[in-house]
């Protein structure tokens, strides 16, 4: 007798959905790539991919959801764009990270019904996506379990958080002046004034925060490693021991791992730049602090300037209710370009920062025209 359905065919739709993505990603890496040999990899991996695919819409198909096969989502059609734009090596973290996100969603189904169902497949799926992420972090420089990473993104996570703050902020700001000036029909210099002011210095703000969050990571780094250089030279036995250790929880038997710590730590340099990868997780670093400062405060500042730019052109209503439509949108856009980092659906991210738009601009309103009243 089958067992009951343990979860909701909504949540097997999605394990689905983002299979169908992944083989779709995968195949359009394999576009993109240059080499023969990833490309081969990545068809490898979308094969797999189409495999998890079948495994879904089976399962579903013994419980009484005969489903076809998602097209692909709008997020993997944009993300695709993007790769082909600036190349395979822009879409790689986001599927590493993607990979990720199935090894701890396939483990969290299995955990909370283990003998549903889906519990089998999700194991085998969780298993199989874990050997995913470790291929494609051996071809990024990751680390061991890089499902435990932050999100990578790099350069387009700095654009897209640092627009973000600058429109939300200098929109909050804009809405507190038109609100204590007590009138939207038209709005004096002072707005304008108050306006640019705070572009700049919510670009300065996040330049600077992004500068100082970047040093401050490569500090730490490059302080770990000089502890780690000193270990080897301090107790190299030891650091021996546990690079035998490491080679065995991934499964190399114990002579084999023996004797490959021995080699690698024959080498000093050697023996620090795997500790360095295996033990501490530490990879290249992706920019530099000035760079990452740069970028952030200039995306901050084009985010800011948008609701002020109709006031520049004029002060009366038009420019007001037109500086509040742009802003509305750009908060619909830069929420729908979160989803590149989040995989959440795009609408679904696109309104919620609608929403949060509108409820800055809101707050801001009643409390300058509250403080003007209280003052």
């Amino acid at each position: 007798m089958s067992q009951t359905v343990t979860a909701p065919p909504g949540e097997w739709l999605h394990h689905l959905a983002d299979e169908a993505d992944a083989a779709y990603l995968y195949r359009a890496l394999a576009e993109a790539e240059t080499s023969p040999d990833r490309i081969r990899i990545y068809q490898q991996l979308a094969d797999v991919e189409d495999r998890h695919v079948i495994m879904w819409q089976k399962l579903m198909a013994d419980q009484g959801h005969e489903v076809a096969r998602p097209k692909p989502s709008l997020r993997a059609r944009i993300l695709v764009g993007l790769s082909r734009r600036f190349g395979a090596g822009f879409l790689l973290p986001m599927l590493l990270e993607e990979e990720g996100r199935e090894v701890r969603g396939y483990l969290n189904l299995y955990k909370e019904a283990p003998e549903g169902e889906a519990a089998p497949t999700a194991l085998v799926l969780a298993r199989e996506s874990k050997a995913h992420a470790e291929r494609l972090a051996s071809m990024t420089g990751g680390g061991a379990e890089p499902w435990h990473r932050k999100g990578a993104g790099g350069l387009l996570r700095s654009v897209v958080y640092g627009f973000n703050d600058g429109l939300t902020a200098n929109f909050g700001l804009l809405a507190g002046m038109v609100g204590a000036q007590g009138a939207v029909t038209t709005v004096s210099g002072t707005v304008v004034i108050a306006g640019l002011a705070g572009m700049v210095a919510d670009a300065l703000s996040m330049g600077s925060s992004g500068y100082l969050a970047a040093k401050s990571e490569r500090e730490v780094h490059e302080y770990e490693i000089a502890m780690e250089r000193e270990e080897i030279r301090l107790m190299p036995e030891l650091e021996e021991e546990e690079l035998r250790l490491i080679y065995q929880t991934k499964g190399i038997p114990e002579a084999e791992a023996t004797a490959f710590a021995a080699a690698v730590m024959s080498d000093p340099e050697r023996a620090l730049e795997e500790k360095v990868r295996e033990e501490l997780n530490i990879g290249e670093p992706v920019g530099s602090p000035l760079r990452e400062g740069w970028i952030t405060g200039l995306a901050t500042a084009v985010g800011a300037f948008i609701p002020v730019a109709p006031l520049l052109i004029s002060t009366h209503g038009w420019a007001i209710w037109t500086s509040f439509s742009l802003a509305m949108v750009s908060h619909f856009g830069v929420g729908a370009a979160r989803t590149l980092f989040t995989g959440r659906g795009v609408f679904r991210s696109g309104f919620d920062m609608f929403v949060v738009g509108l409820g800055v601009a809101a707050v801001g309103y009643v409390v300058g025209d509250w403080m003007v009243k209280l003052l």
